[in-house]
């Protein structure tokens, strides 16, 4: 039997456990939690400012306005095991708005790679979701959306959404595909052709040990419809597999680096530094991530494709027209001044000595180098005729 003090701490156990799930499920946010955030990002560093470590980036040169995060929306399908980590992400970097699109419910078997709590088991994943999140930042504007965006009638709200969903009542800034089924991505790819909206793909395979992202930006690189990574050709999704009796396997870790490479290249393109990853996959086994650029297809079945990739060449042509006006305009204003300090100015497109064929780094001097001026072997003059060596020649064919 247990002591009068046992009981008391068991008591006390369960008003803290009751008192978690309450915080966690209630759909207000407690005032101390939004106390400390505010509308503005501040760079001053102390540990009571939840962007501190993210301003720093400013700080150390690495973005030129993190800042602006603020004012960007964008929409993530899906909010399963690559989508609610993504969601949680962007949540703590302090995007502007999130758009969330699913209608799936919470399981127990999501515990092992999802952000959500055994108490939210039964309910919809975007409404768990989007009490969870503004747990976590309350500034950030979160609207979710329980539908099938593949449906008919959910599709129109789902392109009415993307074109005015955005802080301003604009177009969303990005569009995350983190669906798990071929349809899915086949609605996402449909409504950015048309509407011309940049968009991630992403997406793991069914056996937890490979992924992929992909940024498609229409009439650039190719869509979904021009080239379909291998990663999810069989159209096969996980209820599917369910209803067959067999379980798709899931890896946390496999997720996690998943929705790690989406919101990094996410932020590299919306504050604009780095370099954005066309396509970027990721081979758990020998930890390989191959990287390339897809190009679209001319032959396209998405007839709304093969209108971007019109658009995009007419939009290149035009910026190769106005940058030469620019270099133009900048040669017949070029004025030479001499300057104290005996600085010669050369062009960059003038050859230099060090500008000769090199192997490399490294092996740039293992190799005899061969000078620029090369002379031919020098005759001495004879004073012979060109009829006197003509003879010779002809003495020496008869040998």
């Amino acid at each position: 039997m247990e002591s009068l003090e046992e009981l008391k701490g068991r008591i006390e156990a369960l008003r803290s456990l009751f008192s978690d799930v309450k915080l966690m499920t209630d759909d207000e946010t407690p005032a101390e939690t939004a106390s400390s955030f505010s509308s503005t990002m501040s760079d001053e560093v102390k540990d009571s400012n939840p962007y501190s470590r993210l301003m720093a980036l400013k700080r150390m040169g690495i973005v030129q306005n993190y800042e602006k995060i603020r004012d960007y929306t964008v929409a993530i399908v899906g909010v399963g095991g690559v989508g609610s980590v993504t969601a949680e992400m962007l949540t703590r970097c302090g995007i502007g708005k999130l758009l969330l699109f699913d209608y799936d419910k919470v399981e127990l078997a999501n515990m092992n790679r999802m952000f959500y709590m055994p108490q939210q088991a039964g309910t919809y994943k975007v409404e768990a979701a989007a009490k969870t999140l503004n747990f976590i930042n309350p500034t950030v504007d979160i609207k979710s959306f329980n539908m099938n965006i593949t449906t008919v009638e959910n599709y129109e709200t789902f392109q009415k959404e993307l074109l005015h969903g955005s802080l301003t009542g604009g177009r969303v800034d990005l569009v995350l595909s983190c669906v798990d089924n071929y349809e899915g991505r086949m609605t996402i790819n449909q409504a950015c052709n048309e509407l011309g909206l940049p968009w991630f793909e992403s997406g793991v395979s069914e056996n937890a040990v490979s992924g992929h992202i992909q940024f498609i930006n229409p009439g650039e690189t190719a869509c979904f419809a021009c080239a379909p990574p291998l990663i999810v050709a069989s159209s096969v999704d996980e209820k599917t597999l369910k209803k067959d009796g067999v379980c798709a396997a899931s890896l946390p870790t496999t997720m996690a680096i998943v929705a790690g490479f989406l919101v990094q290249n996410v932020l590299k393109k919306l504050l604009n530094f780095g370099e954005v990853s066309h396509y970027l996959g990721y081979n758990a086994m020998k930890d390989h991530f191959p990287r390339m650029k897809l190009l679209p297809n001319t032959s396209c079945s998405d007839t709304n494709c093969i209108k971007q990739q019109e658009e995009y060449k007419e939009k290149v042509a035009n910026q190769v027209v106005d940058e030469s006006l620019k270099v133009s305009e900048k040669e017949s204003a070029v004025v030479h001044e001499d300057n104290i300090y005996g600085i010669e100015l050369v062009h960059d497109g003038a050859a230099s000595k060090d500008d000769d064929y090199s192997a490399g780094d490294g092996v740039k001097y293992s190799l005899p180098q061969t000078s620029s001026n090369v002379e031919g072997p020098v005759v001495s003059d004879t004073n012979q005729s060109v009829d006197d060596l003509r003879n010779v020649m002809n003495n020496l064919n008869n040998l």
